[in-house]
């Protein structure tokens, strides 16, 4: 059972509202609710408010579906009117001849308008903008900057939003709420796609892949996918606009001496000197070595340097540093740690 809307409520509207406050009201909340003005994980909240609002102001807006609506409330759509005294009931397309039409959808779209004429007699159709090349969709990928950097081919399944077919994007046919979409002009489609990640992948980077659209009619082109790449940080690598911050860990005798250790940059493979004595949390500046900018210029790469033990280490190794323990100071102080031991 459809839940009952209250047309009135839902715009913010007075019953006795003017068509100018209608509209207005409309307008702002259609602003406020569109779905592309919200993040993906508030797009589905955001497109059910948006039907409704659709909704009300398709039937608040027309004088006939408003007079209906007013007088029948939760039964408007049931065309009681014709019938208010429960009287014989009457074949629609009998009625309709009555009235100088050939059908029921002629009598529609007498009563309405051509198009709700052809939405009643439910002829198959298409927006003539999609008589030629197939339409452009998009989506969004998120990709973590572990897989940015490692680049190479793979597949994703992603949520694609397409251009509705049915009101070529607009989300009204004629006068009237696209019933496809809701109002909202797009519908959302599920696509596996294989894509090669760009050497020159950035966050917000835009990749066209040709032909990966919606279908083309009568032979002609396939539209493409234009994706979206959303870089997302790690635990590991951290991002900062187009500056990159990644962990290095390195062995306690590692710190005790110029060290040459290999870095996986944005660009590649980098080799950094971390230089005798430096400090746990320490940050090393390579510049250039971030993400693109888009504008031929790339950000910049912080090591921020660990220390840690090998994953396995000889017994032999295990000695030299107890040994080291017992040779002297051995207590290090710094972030929450507190001196002596004290809790």
């Amino acid at each position: 059972m459809v839940e009952f809307q209250d047309y009135y409520a839902v715009l913010g509207v007075a019953r006795d509202a003017g068509a100018d406050d209608i509209k207005r009201a409309y307008r702002k909340l259609a602003l406020q609710w569109h779905p592309d003005r919200h993040k993906e994980d508030e797009k589905a909240e955001a497109e059910a408010k948006f039907k409704r609002i659709s909704e009300a102001y398709e039937v608040l807006s027309d004088e006939h579906k408003r007079k209906r609506y007013d007088q029948l409330g939760a039964r408007w759509r049931d065309g009681q009117e014709f019938d208010a005294g429960g009287g014989p009931q009457v074949d629609p397309e009998e009625f309709a001849r009555q009235f100088g039409g050939g059908g029921f959808s002629d009598f529609f779209a007498r009563f309405f308008g051509e198009q709700m004429g052809r939405d009643v007699g439910r002829q198959p159709r298409r927006h003539p903008r999609y008589r030629h090349r197939g339409a452009d969709v998009r989506a969004t990928l998120q990709l973590s900057v572990e897989d940015a950097l490692a680049g190479g081919s793979r597949d994703f399944e992603l949520g694609v939003t397409a251009p509705c077919a049915r009101c070529g994007g607009v989300g009204f046919l004629g006068e009237h709420v696209c019933p496809a979409c809701g109002g909202v002009g797009s519908v959302r489609q599920r696509r596996t796609v294989s894509l090669r990640i760009p050497p020159d992948v950035r966050d917000g980077l835009t990749v066209r892949l040709r032909g990966l659209g919606e279908p083309g009619e009568d032979g002609a082109s396939a539209g493409d996918l234009l994706l979206t790449i959303e870089l997302a940080s790690t635990d590991t690598f951290r991002l900062h606009g187009n500056d990159l911050e990644a962990d290095v860990p390195i062995a306690p005798w590692e710190a005790l001496a110029d060290t040459q250790v290999g870095v996986r940059t944005a660009r590649g493979r980098v080799e950094a000197r971390i230089p005798a004595g430096t400090q746990a949390g320490a940050k090393l500046r390579l510049r250039g070595q971030g993400f693109a900018d888009g504008q031929g210029g790339h950000g910049d790469f912080y090591i921020v340097v660990r220390h840690a033990l090998p994953a396995s280490m000889s017994d032999r190794q295990r000695d030299l540093l107890r040994q080291a323990a017992a040779a002297g100071p051995s207590q290090v102080g710094g972030g929450a740690r507190l001196p002596g031991g004290e809790g």
